[in-house]
């Protein structure tokens, strides 16, 4: 029911609480010994790199007056599993350019017979021209191969300042780094309610600039509002060190700022919201590794909020979690959900497709007869 959905919302919300504290102090001590990574203290509006913008500054803040409150650097994925940008520092002035073809380079520096594969839809290269003032030490070898700041190199150091705040710390009992696959580092953190994993990732911040790729929004779409639409776009992007080359292109702010005003006109989508994600979690596709996560129910309902942009469409919760249940299911269906801000880049493209077949038969099995989930 309902209350239980609070309920649970309440309860994830202490632990995420909890996690944050940890994460603060140790990226605090991570960016005393290496001025290139922050504090997530510093994620969103509060980056050190845009201090000097106080029109940015009190425009986040008006938007999220009266709302409740939320830390830029952090999305939850599970009831057990977060994802944590760790901002950088030192990478001013960026602007897109035409990157150069092909790079024959390892994550070494030693030369490759053939080139490495191109950045897919939703990723991009990096390279030091794109700002207008980079920092000298990210010029150095440790994170830099010919002119490119390369990600895994830049995971690979956070990785090693991350062991050493661990222990400087004494958060040994506490936090500890999990074998993770890829360039992401993954830690276990024990709270008061049990344990919660987080992946960190060092992301670079880019407030007050929107990329080609993203076109939103799009013609005579009535949700959200022009200016509202204006307003996010302010806010920037991220580009994230989720890959060996290639940085991950997110929209968090922009995310988390459609979502914490989507309920503006008295409608109920974000309890609709909480009620599909608590399903998903329990019935459809719990476990700490879901082929369907917060973040694909997330843009699943800003896509319904656009085909539905009337708050009198979202007045029963029952008929609205009924609605969003059924365009899940002919998403997982057809394995196809597009990206909400790069309309060309398919969510599920790489899932598992038998994990995908199986939550769409539970979700089939709830729309049959949701009074059995949900009274």
């Amino acid at each position: 029911c309902v209350c239980e959905v609070d309920l649970r919302h309440r309860t994830v919300g202490r632990r995420v609480e909890e996690v944050l504290t940890v994460l603060r102090d140790l990226t605090t001590e991570v960016s005393k010994k290496d001025g290139r990574f922050q504090s997530i203290a510093h994620a969103g509006v509060n980056n050190e790199n845009i201090k000097d913008q106080p029109a940015m500054v009190s425009k986040w803040a008006a938007l999220l007056r009266g709302r409740c409150s939320f830390n830029p650097a952090i999305q939850v994925l599970t009831s057990s599993l977060v994802l944590v940008s760790v901002p950088v520092r030192g990478l001013i002035g960026y602007h897109e350019h035409v990157a150069r073809q092909w790079r024959y380079y390892s994550l070494t520096g030693s030369i490759l017979p053939t080139p490495v594969r191109e950045p897919e839809k939703l990723h991009q290269w990096l390279e030091l021209e794109s700002f207008t003032s980079p920092a000298q030490d990210w010029q150095d070898a440790k994170v830099c191969v010919e002119g490119d700041i390369v990600p895994a190199k830049v995971v690979s150091l956070f990785r090693e300042q991350l062991e050493t705040a661990i222990l400087t710390c004494s958060f040994s009992g506490k936090v500890s780094i999990l074998e993770s696959v890829g360039s992401v580092v993954r830690v276990a953190i024990e709270t008061a309610e049990g344990v919660m994993e987080a992946e960190l990732v060092p992301t670079v911040e880019l407030i007050n600039y929107w990329p080609k790729k993203a076109r939103w929004p799009r013609l005579l779409q009535r949700w959200p509002t022009t200016e509202r639409a204006r307003c996010i776009k302010s806010f920037g992007f991220n580009l994230m060190a989720t890959s060996n080359y290639h940085w991950l292109l997110s929209f968090s702010r922009a995310e988390q700022a459609l979502l914490v005003a989507v309920d503006e006109d008295g409608g109920c989508r974000r309890k609709c919201y909480r009620v599909v994600r608590q399903l998903k979690e329990d019935t459809w596709c719990p476990g700490t590794k879901p082929v369907i996560t917060a973040f694909h129910l997330q843009t699943l309902l800003f896509w319904c909020c656009e085909k539905f942009p009337c708050g009198r469409d979202w007045r029963c919760v029952k008929e609205c979690v009924l609605r969003v249940a059924r365009k899940l299911l002919k998403c997982v269906s057809q394995r196809y959900l597009r990206h909400y801000f790069v309309r060309s880049y398919n969510l599920l493209k790489y899932s598992n497709t038998t994990e995908l077949d199986h939550t769409a038969q539970k979700i089939n099995d709830f729309i049959a007869n949701p009074s059995l989930y949900v009274h």
